[in-house]
């Protein structure tokens, strides 16, 4: 039987064109008991290799393709764990002894690790091969020699490969009087990077991409055949026709491998607990023992039982360490003064509660521990952690200190090709222009339910577009082809793993961009390793409460975590749907469910946090919700026993705890066996697996006395959260911190817009968007100045004053010698003074003069720009080809007090800080489009609902959620001078009109239509949509 011995994956990263599951199941369709993959310098497929070998019923060979030094390739085999391990440091010492992305193998690497492996010598580019295409057989026995003097003669293989291409003949013929010569075995080979002939256009793409070429380009990467498939073994035979031992000589190879693998072995370290204490569980329940008096004071019977119960599982499950150790991270910042918030399903967990790790009490809100961990499920705990963005580092670094860093190392992520970079990378390849790429995929939504092939036909905003259709069918229908593949490694947000062993003995290290140690595996395949991850993950929101709570030191202070809940002012606010700034809650839909909830207290917030998602969007759940808390309409519950459960939800299913508890308590499930419903379901199972599940609910509960029209319902309003549902442990977690940004954007508005400027990027709005926002409510937001700025942003007398690190291209050394030199020798009195005192380039010079920060000198611009052009001409000549005036109206100076128009500053301001700072474009226009009789944003309010408008400004967002009639609905906000106009555009609109809504690039936008009111809010729905420039020509 033949066994393919060398096959490359997608993760060769743009040197494997078909996905695992598809290369393992044609081998088991061919009738192959085993195969090998041996990706590039990586073992990143290996964990879904092994997974997709079991489901097929095949035995996976861990392998590898080495580059060695001298750029050539070694194929290597593990034969059991030993030899795994010794992969792993092998590829380690490669990846971090030499450039990232750049590994390559020392000899001297290899002796350190010979146990456990089998050698094949390699493709083509093997040095072996290479050295008798080259004609140096005497250079090729002294390897084969050293070869054997490292692995013994039982572990070299001589590999016979690619039978199709020149000179193959005569190479196969060597190398296999080689292996008699030597006594050594010889395999067949084909080295595999597709399934099929077919897929080798794809893998040609795939190579160009890689290589940075063109499809019209010639390469030495490139193929020059389809002839590296995953063959059968009678096409082995015909081809290998001379050397059928080496083709039955791969199956003796394989049986020597065995699995080096056993997954989901748990390798997380002890934490070393003070001696005092017997245990680690001993020391776990004096920490819970003392959080829960401090938390609760006085211990019920109520809160014992349950801290009892989640300790018993906790223990069962041997996860005694993992909490030990979270709550050391947890007490390292807060020792060190780092802003953190627990969140996620841990929030249901009064063990964690106790231990400082969350502060939502899951007892007072009746949570359910079993959605968090069961003893049935038997799955590692997975608890989130936010940490201020620009500290979490600190965290991560006192990780790496504590437990070693042959001990810890980050998570990776497989950064894939998605819609756009498809289109992007495929593109180029096909010879396309930059503007066309860029025109088709910006018209690409983020939509995974549409087929990039079926995008042309489907969506509107493709037609009119000014390339042939043919030309962007290929273009489409190529792209499909690579999505989802794996592109490189990249790091995870915030994912560390923590190992009792060393890390690399179950994953090879490498260095990421940032410098840090990454494992070659993801999240979820570092779990079925056995490496238990810890996340540390980062929340820019916390650095914004953090500053706020700064700026506010010289005047009001304020303690974040004893912020009333019951502010009415704060929910006056939210009452309006004025939550542009506001965690969680600034979104158009959420906007416009605030104005329709009248929420007054924090339970409306935590439901808030919840109801915009997917799965009550899709199940029908938000009108039903808004309804009955306002009283219109009746709470009725299909069962008696479901009312404890939805009471505080109207009804409603909101939460994936209380799917659990319905099952538990309708339909008889066990916890373990209510959450893995819950996981079908939120999962989005197919059809066949939900129509199964629901069965099995609807068996169960009628054998406990429901009527089965009554279980049929009751399941039906469970399917229709399907699609996603929100942990109410995390909606918790969440609705506390949007309600404390919302207190504070409503007493302290400068304060909180401004750190919400400094934290950029985040939330769901533009810089531009935050200021119109800031001004609307009063805060002056003033532009940089070379004597005013800090490198971030600045507040006082109640202004913000934009930081410099909005200046687009300058340096941050730049920003540091600014104020440096301002600090030194005072403020600068004139730009003659800045400039012989700091002598900047040029590009930044012109940066700052554009964005007005030297407006305060009372020069104009235009003039200094001039002045500028002044400086230049005394520079060295590669400065003088760099044309700073490009305007014909600059060449000649300018008369005093001539500066560039209005419209010409924003549009300088726009480039430079992406933003005006000396006005908004609406306001240039505003006189045409008044002629016009367009409606401002504040006017809307005055007008009557059913009233007819024009409206027009900068589009914000435009996005299309899931619809329960599962209908396009496009959602935006039109941004002019004074704050946001919401548009909604049903379907027959955005068919007509979707070629102006997702253009490709921003133009301003004019809407005619209907003015709408839902609650407090207004918004318009949209009749016709239009570029704004067409309305004031």
């Amino acid at each position: 039987m033949f066994v393919h011995l060398h096959v490359h994956s997608p993760f060769s990263f743009q040197d494997g064109a078909s996905r695992i599951p598809d290369l393992v199941g044609k081998a088991a369709e061919l009738g192959m008991d085993a195969m090998a993959i041996t990706d590039h310098n990586n073992l990143s497929a290996t964990v879904r290799f092994i997974k997709a070998a079991k489901r097929f019923g095949i035995k996976p060979i861990i392998g590898c393709e080495l580059t060695m030094e001298d750029a050539s390739h070694l194929t290597v085999l593990c034969r059991d764990n030993r030899g795994y391990r010794n992969l792993c440091a092998i590829l380690t010492e490669a990846h971090l002894g030499n450039e990232r992305k750049e590994p390559k193998v020392s000899l001297d690497t290899l002796r350190k690790y010979p146990e456990g492996l089998i050698v094949l010598t390699g493709c083509r580019r093997g040095l072996i091969p290479s050295l008798i295409l080259r004609r140096n057989f005497d250079q090729a026995r002294r390897v084969i020699e050293t070869f054997e003097d490292i692995w013994g003669k039982e572990s070299v293989v001589v590999e016979l490969s690619e039978t199709a291409l020149p000179g193959s003949s005569g190479l196969n013929k060597a190398l296999s009087e080689l292996a008699k010569s030597r006594g050594l075995r010889a395999v067949a080979t084909n080295n595999v990077h597709y399934v099929s002939k077919e897929d080798f256009p794809i893998h040609d793409i795939l190579t160009c991409i890689r290589t940075l070429t063109r499809l019209e380009d010639v390469h030495p990467e490139r193929r020059l055949n389809a002839e590296n498939y995953l063959k059968s073994q009678d096409e082995m035979y015909r081809e290998f026709g001379e050397y059928r031992e080496a083709v039955s000589m791969t199956s003796e190879i394989a049986g020597e491998c065995g699995s080096p693998l056993e997954l989901g072995e748990s390798t997380f370290p002890a934490f070393d607990f003070p001696r005092e204490y017997g245990s680690a569980r001993e020391f776990l329940r004096h920490l819970v023992s003392e959080g829960a008096i401090s938390r609760y004071g006085r211990i019920t019977e109520k809160i014992r039982s349950r801290l009892d119960h989640e300790l018993y599982v906790i223990e069962k499950l041997g996860y005694e360490d993992y909490f030990l150790v979270v709550w050391d991270l947890v007490r390292f910042a807060q020792n060190a003064g780092i802003r953190h918030a627990g969140r996620g399903s841990a929030a249901d967990s009064a063990v964690a509660f106790c231990l400082g790790i969350t502060d939502v009490d899951p007892i007072a809100q009746n949570l359910l521990f079993e959605r968090f961990m069961s003893l049935e499920r038997g799955e590692k705990p997975d608890i989130d952690v936010d940490f201020d963005a620009r500290r979490r580092d600190e965290v991560s670094a006192y990780v790496y200190k504590k437990y070693g860093h042959n001990h810890v190392a980050a998570v990776a992520t497989y950064n894939t090709f998605q819609g756009r970079s498809a289109i992007r990378d495929v593109g180029k390849v096909m010879g396309y222009s930059p503007e066309e790429v860029d025109s088709i995929a910006k018209r690409l939504p983020y939509m995974r339910s549409i087929p990039v092939s079926q995008a042309f036909s489907m969506l509107p905003e493709f037609k009119g577009l000014a390339i042939p259709e043919k030309k962007v069918k290929a273009l489409l229908q190529a792209a499909e082809r690579i999505v989802d593949l794996p592109r490189f490694l990249s790091t995870h947000l915030g994912g560390l793993v923590i190992s009792r062993n060393p890390v690399n003995w179950l994953s090879p290290i490498e260095r990421s961009a940032k410098g840090v140690t990454i494992v070659q595996f993801d999240k979820d395949d570092v779990e079925d390793l056995g490496l238990v991850k810890i996340d540390l993950l980062s929340l820019r929101t916390l650095g914004a409460v953090e500053d706020s709570l700064g700026y506010l030191k010289e005047g009001a202070l304020v303690d974040y975590d004893k912020i009333p809940l019951d502010d009415e002012r704060t929910y006056a606010r939210l009452r309006t749907g004025d939550t542009v700034g506001v965690f969680q809650l600034e979104s158009p839909a959420q906007r416009a469910l605030q104005s329709r909830l009248n929420a007054d207290n924090i339970e409306d917030i935590v439901a808030s946090v919840a109801l915009i998602r997917p799965g009550p969007i899709k199940g029908d759940m938000v009108e039903p919700f808004i309804k009955r808390r306002q009283g219109l309409e009746p709470v009725t519950y299909l069962d008696p026993r479901l009312e404890p459960i939805l009471k505080k939800t109207y009804g409603v299913i909101l939460f994936q705890e209380q799917v659990i508890e319905i099952a538990t308590t309708i339909a008889g499930f066990t916890p373990g066996e209510a959450d893995g419903l819950r996981r079908v379901m939120t999962h989005m199972r197919s059809g066949e697996e939900m129509n199964k599940i629901g069965k099995l609910f609807i068996r169960k509960a009628t054998e406990r006395g429901v009527s089965e029209e009554t279980a049929e319902a009751i399941f039906q309003c469970i399917k229709g959260y399907a699609s996603y549902g929100f942990c109410e442990a995390h909606a918790r977690a969440f609705g506390t911190t949007a309600y404390k940004t919302a207190y504070l954007i409503e007493h302290y508005p400068a304060e909180f817009f401004a750190a919400i400027l400094n934290n950029e990027p985040m939330g769901f709005y533009p810089l531009s968007t935050v200021c119109v926002e800031a001004r609307r409510h009063g805060v002056a937001v003033l532009g940089p100045s070379v004597n005013h700025s800090c490198k971030d942003v600045v507040v006082k007398d109640g202004q913000i004053r934009l930081p410099l690190k909005f200046i687009n291209g300058m340096a941050k050394r730049d920003m540091e010698t600014l104020v440096s030199e301002r600090e030194r020798a005072g403020p600068y009195t004139s730009f003659r003074d800045f400039d012989r005192r700091t002598r900047f380039d040029l590009p930044t010079v012109r940066a700052l003069i554009l964005c007005g920060a030297f407006d305060e000198f009372g020069v104009s611009r235009k003039r200094l720009l001039w002045a500028l052009s002044d400086r230049s001409r005394d520079l060295a000549p590669e400065w003088q080809s760099e044309s700073l005036v490009t305007e014909p109206d600059m060449v000649r100076t300018p008369p005093d007090g001539v500066d560039f128009s209005l419209a010409e500053k924003i549009r300088f301001e726009y480039e430079i800080l992406g933003m005006g700072v000396s006005g908004h474009p609406m306001e240039v226009c505003r006189r045409g489009l008044d002629q016009k009789g367009f409606v401002r944003s504040d006017d809307v309010p005055r007008l009557k609902p059913g009233e007819f408008v024009k409206v027009g400004g900068i589009p914000v967002r435009p996005h299309r959620p899931p619809t329960r009639s599962g209908k396009t609905v496009v959602f935006l906000s039109l941004e002019d001078e004074k704050g946001l106009i919401d548009v909604t555009c049903f379907e027959n609109v955005y068919e007509r009109y979707g070629k102006y809504l997702f253009p490709g690039r921003l133009i301003p936008l004019g809407v005619w239509g209907e003015v709408q009111k839902r609650g407090n809010a207004y918004s318009i729905t949209a009749r016709t949509v239009f570029p704004l420039a067409y309305a004031l020509h």
